[in-house]
């Protein structure tokens, strides 16, 4: 039997619309204060799940908490994220971590959707899914145009139903989750753990750049 959590998206999709209107409190171009510092190392310790992570293994760690219904986090992953891959990713400076903060019972669907690809894949499926927000996330009946989104990655309709039938996966996500609450005290997303301080809030391109130039190799 798939997820009970399966017959409540409809309310899922109703809490994502409120989202809309949360307000990005950092200033463009300002180099932002961070909310608190946390232990990195404790950070980084590994989780409930494996982590997803592009760039190299002695990067600067940059870890994003993001939730595939925050209109916010898609914006980063449309607009910023690519900057930062092409100037610090690609280039050897950092490590981007990505893991999952579900806000609700549509983005748990949509996390289990991309994990069931595999680790290794699971990282491009959440930036399709973020690409595609627009048409699954805040619709009435979100199930359906959520499976059809995940259809460039080569899953089939009765894989998807398949997948969501993986309840390790989904406590895997709601675990993450509360590890997320409970040791960086995130209450909401994107939020970025970077040099063991806190950032809440959408970073744009300007502000990373204030934050990390201290710190990367040169």
């Amino acid at each position: 039997m798939a997820f009970a959590f399966l017959r409540r998206l409809a309310g899922a999709a109703l809490l994502c619309a409120a989202a809309l209107a949360a307000p990005n409190a950092l200033a463009a171009g300002a180099a932002p204060q961070p909310e608190r510092t946390v232990d990195m190392a404790k950070v980084l310790a590994p989780g409930p799940l494996p982590d997803l992570a592009v760039g190299p293994a002695d990067g600067v760690p940059v870890i994003e908490y993001g939730s595939l219904t925050c209109p916010h986090c898609a914006v980063f992953s449309k607009e910023t994220f690519p900057q930062l891959k092409k100037e610090y990713i690609d280039t050897g400076k950092v490590r981007f971590i990505f893991r999952a903060f579900a806000r609700n019972t549509l983005d748990v669907a949509g996390f289990v959707l991309a994990r069931c690809l595999g680790d290794d894949k699971a990282f491009a499926a959440d930036e399709l899914l973020f690409a595609e927000q627009d048409k699954w996330a805040f619709v009435d009946k979100p199930l359906e145009p959520l499976i059809a989104a995940m259809r460039p990655t080569g899953m089939t309709q009765a894989q998807a139903t398949e997948c969501l039938k993986n309840q390790k996966l989904a406590d895997g996500i709601v675990a993450a989750t509360k590890t997320a609450e409970q040791e960086i005290h995130l209450t909401g997303t994107p939020t970025f753990v970077i040099d063991g301080k806190v950032y809440g809030g959408e970073l744009t391109i300007d502000q990373l750049k204030a934050i990390l130039d201290p710190l990367v190799k040169k």
